[in-house]
């Protein structure tokens, strides 16, 4: 009884502890690129704007295995590197973000089949971040 109360809390650990689809880990978020549509790239790698960044991919409610096609072009597309290891190169991650009317946002991941939903605060302070320019 108790090796399967050790086995089934391990499991809860494990799916607790994964961020995202494909158990993306933020915590490993070194760099952020966006391009806004027809813009240059804009790279982020100061460490508060980073760690605003993932507070804010933390709160996106994900749906996994979605193929989703959208009727407008995204408003930001931004590349995400993930650092697993310092030996091996980076993980880049791209997210489609679009900026809803009722001031949600939608996020889109190809690669992964997912699409995900940020509440009218979290979009917010996305859109501050990749919209600041401009």
């Amino acid at each position: 009884m108790n090796k399967l109360l050790l086995i089934v809390g391990l499991i809860l650990i494990i799916l607790v502890s994964c961020d995202g689809p494909n158990n993306i880990s933020l915590d490993q978020l070194t760099r952020v690129d966006y391009q806004q549509e027809d813009g240059d790239v804009i790279m982020i790698y100061d460490v508060d704007t980073i760690d605003l960044l993932i507070t804010v991919f933390e709160k996106i409610e994900w749906e996994l295995n979605v193929k989703v096609k959208m009727a407008r072009s995204e408003d930001v597309k931004a590349t995400l590197f993930f650092q697993y290891d310092k030996n091996m190169p980076e993980r880049l991650v791209e997210y489609l973000i679009w900026f809803n009317r009722d001031g949600s946002a939608m996020i889109i991941n190809h690669e992964e089949n997912s699409m995900g939903k940020l509440d009218k605060a979290n979009a917010q302070l996305l859109k501050e971040v990749f919209l600041q320019s401009n």
